[in-house]
């Protein structure tokens, strides 16, 4: 049985969550003050998940880059690849802010979104 240390960051408590593993199973969650902390703890625990912030390059635009953002987390495992592909993708101004720039990241079901509007130079 493993056991991991977790300090919780879904609220402003910042509960030291236990987690005991056996394998890929949670057998129990102990620590935390809420609700939040227990699923936190599981997920983190199994496949930590993160929202992945970027920038893309803009051909025409008032800027070189557009700063960019995915509309949900994507597994932290994920994140090497998910950069690879990122890098490799080049926009033209004019953009708005929330536009698709790529759809279902790596078959995660998660967009890359434009976090701002580029408007053309």
């Amino acid at each position: 049985m493993e056991e991991k240390e977790l300090i919780c960051v879904n609220c402003p408590m910042g509960c030291r969550v236990r987690v005991q593993l056996e394998g890929n199973t949670v057998i129990s969650v102990t620590g935390n003050q809420c609700p939040r902390g227990k699923k936190y703890a599981e997920q983190e625990s199994i496949c930590p998940m993160r929202i992945l912030t970027s920038t893309v390059t803009v051909e025409n635009g008032q800027h070189r880059v557009l700063p960019v953002i995915t509309s949900a987390e994507i597994p932290l495992s994920m994140m090497e690849d998910a950069m690879k592909e990122i890098r490799r993708v080049s926009v033209r101004a004019p953009i708005t802010m929330d536009q698709v720039i790529i759809h279902d990241l790596l078959g995660t079901g998660a967009d890359v979104i434009a976090s701002r509007s580029m408007a053309e130079r």
